[in-house]
């Protein structure tokens, strides 16, 4: 990795998406990210799909980190995504997904767009690397 790669700013949402209540692992995540030097964003709790892509496009992020546990990843992913190309921000925009995810709907999230699926338990320096070598420039 160069200097430069290193160095630069990397603007990151982390969202939590429906009715999902449970956002410890999204201020954990957070806290992470802004440990690492990334500027961040966190939506708060509740947040609709559209709303999500507001921000993400307002803010103009190269990360979103999408925060599920509720089970609705299938359904609420998928709009997120949508809503990022009706506004062209899909292509230069790094989307993962963090929480129980079963395996069989990983694939399925990867295919609609998401870069990585994160579980419980993931080294928070995997997750920071990883947005660090893939995040598109600005």
């Amino acid at each position: 990795m160069s200097t430069d790669q290193s160095q630069r700013s990397i603007r990151c949402l982390v969202a939590k998406v429906g009715l999902d209540g449970h956002d410890r692992g999204a201020h954990v995540i957070a806290r992470a990210f802004r440990d690492a030097g990334f500027e961040v964003i966190y939506s708060g709790l509740h947040k609709a799909p559209d709303e999500i892509v507001q921000a993400a496009v307002q803010e103009d992020v190269n990360v979103l980190g999408i925060s599920i546990l509720s089970g609705a990843h299938n359904t609420l992913v998928p709009k997120i995504i949508e809503g990022l190309k009706e506004y062209d921000a899909f292509e230069d925009t790094l989307i993962l997904v963090g929480g129980v995810i079963p395996d069989d709907d990983k694939a399925e999230l990867k295919a609609l767009g998401v870069a990585e699926v994160f579980g419980p338990g993931t080294p928070m320096e995997e997750t920071v690397e990883y947005v660090r070598q893939n995040a598109p420039e600005r």
